[in-house]
């Protein structure tokens, strides 16, 4: 018999009260996203596909959804997708890590940039987080 415990499992859903729940404030389902663009389902799981926006399922139904923190608005160009988000998905992609991964780096913070990527992003210094986020994997 071994002396060794098992590992802790990895978790790769969110339903309840999992820890990318308590990181992501809200929530939004594809039809959400549409309606906040204003545009169509199709044209958002396109955006989806293209690393423009990730998410995971989640929920009851599980349901694929994203952050709402992923949509910006302004008084010139409405509701966008944040233009530097897909950028950095693409660099911590590149360092092989799946998606939930991806979010929980995105929502945590990170003490190299003083605050959590997400709002680093929002706040326009994407060059920092994208040097940090080359150095994750």
């Amino acid at each position: 018999m071994s002396d060794a415990s098992p590992a802790p499992a990895r978790p790769t859903d969110h339903d309840g009260p999992a820890p990318l729940d308590s990181l992501v404030e809200a929530w939004l389902t594809l039809p959400d996203v549409a309606e906040e663009l204003g545009t169509d389902v199709g044209k958002v799981r396109r955006l989806v596909a293209e690393r423009e926006l990730v998410g995971v399922k989640r929920g009851e139904r599980k349901t694929f959804q994203v952050p709402a923190a992923f949509l910006v608005t302004t008084d010139e160009d409405g509701t966008q997708v944040l233009a530097a988000l897909r950028g950095t998905v693409l660099v911590l992609s590149d360092a092989g890590l799946p998606d939930v991964e991806i979010l929980r780096w995105l929502f945590e913070p990170e003490p190299s940039i003083g605050t959590t990527p997400i709002e680093a992003l929002r706040a326009g210094r994407k060059h920092e987080v994208r040097r940090v986020a080359q150095t994750v994997g």
